[in-house]
C-alpha cells in the first residue's frame, strides 16, 4: 500500500526544489512571484500532512538545507567484521538501529562524509575500499521529508570495538539472521542488500533506462 504521507511529503520537496530553481534563474518580476507562489504551495501541502502552519513550513523551507533543488545525500558506512557480521548503531532519537551514516556536507566527498559518520557515531577510523551501492530512498522505504540518496561505503577498520557516541546509544556487529527487529526506515532492507553486495564486485545501482519514459524536448536542437 503506498504511505499517503510519505507520497505528500515527496510531491512537496519536489515542488520545493522547482521553486527554488525558478526562482534563481527568474529574468523578471513575474517569474519571481511565480516561483514564490509554487512555494507557497509546496509549505501548504507540506503543513497539511504536518498539521502546522504554511507560514512556519515556509520559513523552514526558505532556510539551509530546505533551500536546494537537488535531491539530499546521506552517506553510510558499511563495516563488517572476520565474521560477517556487520556493525550497526542504535540511534539516540529513536532508539532505532542503523548502519553509522548521516547527511553530506559542504566541502567533503561522499567516501569523507561516510568516514567522519562511522567516527562519530561508532569511534571508529577506516579506510573506504569500494562503492558497494548508491540507493534511492523512494525505493528503499527511507519514509523522509525529502528526496535523500543513500551512497553505502564498505569500509575497513583495523580496530572492530565500536564505541557509541553522542549521537547513538549503542554500536555493535550482528549478523544477518540476528538483525535487530527495531531499525530505522529503510535500512531494514537495505543492511540485508549489503550482505549481499560486499560478496559481489559490482556496484549496485536502482535499475533506469530511457526507453520507456518521455524526455524534454526543448534542449534538442531543432531539425
Amino acid at each position: 500500500m503506498t504511505d499517503l504521507k510519505q507520497e505528500l511529503y515527496l510531491i512537496a520537496d519536489e515542488m520545493r526544489g522547482m521553486a527554488t530553481l525558478h526562482k534563481m534563474f527568474a529574468d523578471n518580476v513575474y517569474h519571481v512571484e511565480r516561483a514564490d507562489h509554487l512555494m507557497q504551495l509546496a509549505a501548504k501541502v507540506a503543513s497539511l500532512v504536518d498539521e502546522n502552519q504554511p507560514e512556519i513550513v515556509q520559513q523552514l523551507f526558505n532556510g539551509d538545507p530546505w533551500l536546494r533543488f537537488s535531491p539530499a545525500i546521506g552517506a553510510d558506512a558499511a563495516v563488517f567484521n572476520p565474521a560477517g557480521e556487520i556493525l550497526l548503531i542504535q540511534r539516540k532519537d529513536n532508539a532505532h538501529w542503523a548502519m553509522p551514516g548521516g547527511l553530506v556536507e559542504i566541502g567533503q566527498t561522499l567516501a569523507q562524509a561516510a568516514l567522519r559518520e562511522l567516527w562519530e557515531e561508532a569511534g571508529l577510523r577506516g579506510r573506504v575500499v569500494r562503492l558497494l551501492g548508491v540507493f534511492d530512498g523512494r525505493h528503499w522505504e527511507s519514509r523522509t521529508k525529502v528526496h535523500l540518496v543513500h551512497p553505502v561505503f564498505l569500509i575497513e577498520c583495523d580496530d572492530l570495538i565500536p564505541s557509541p557516541g553522542i549521537e547513538s546509544l549503542d554500536a555493535k556487529f550482528f549478523n544477518r539472521n540476528e538483525l535487530p527487529k527495531e531499525m530505522h526506515a529503510g535500512h531494514e532492507l537495505r543492511v540485508p542488500k549489503c550482505f549481499d553486495l560486499v560478496k559481489q564486485p559490482d556496484t549496485y545501482f536502482d535499475p533506469a533506462d530511457s526507453y520507456t519514459v518521455d524526455l524534454p524536448l526543448h534542449q534538442r536542437p531543432q531539425s
